[in-house]
């Protein structure tokens, strides 16, 4: 066996889990943090891979509806699934607006419906201005949001979203009572 041959086939098999079954991530999959993700809409490709997450929750920002197959596996893996509405009648370059931001943002504040996914089409925009707003509650830097953001939506790149993270009012967002337990707001 020559060595292409016997890399190729450890590259192959390195993406297998344990039972030889491969493990793909969704379209712009992330790890935001601990039992928080972030991705596109996921294939029947991605299923094994997100199961592998155990998650509780899915938060589904896209205006069309999830695929059949997608609800199947939300159903079978009985996670509870989030679908924030999003007016689809708005131009693509408007952001999303402020009352799915502090929908999703309550649902991400509560402990209890971790590990969650955060996903809509492409996983760029709306993820990453629910992203953003997050990481404003968090305390980051302006510029350190933004090259996340920008990070996600490659040469995709929306002002408005930029815009609407930084103009966001955190004075909005209403904090659970015990958010020591959070570990997306361990400052």
């Amino acid at each position: 066996m020559c060595i292409r041959d016997r890399y190729q086939r450890r590259v192959r098999g390195s993406a297998k889990g344990a039972m030889g079954v491969q493990l793909i991530p969704p379209f712009n999959f992330g790890y935001v943090e601990e039992n928080l993700y972030r991705c596109g809409l996921p294939v029947e490709l991605n299923f094994h891979f997100l199961d592998k997450l155990n998650l509780k929750t899915i938060i589904y920002l896209a205006s069309e509806p999830p695929s059949q197959q997608l609800v199947n596996f939300i159903e079978d893996n009985e996670i509870d699934l989030e679908r924030l509405e999003i007016d689809s009648r708005g131009s693509a370059s408007k952001p999303i607006s402020e009352e799915t931001i502090l929908q999703g943002l309550s649902i991400v504040l509560h402990n209890a419906r971790y590990p969650i996914c955060v996903m809509d089409t492409q996983g760029r925009h709306r993820v990453g201005t629910l992203i953003g707003c997050l990481r404003k509650l968090q305390r980051w830097t302006l510029t350190a949001i933004l090259e996340e953001y920008r990070r996600f939506a490659g040469s995709k790149v929306r002002l408005a979203n930029e815009q609407f993270i930084e103009l966001f009012d955190l004075d909005l967002v209403s904090l659970p009572q015990d958010n020591s337990t959070l570990p997306c707001l361990d400052f």
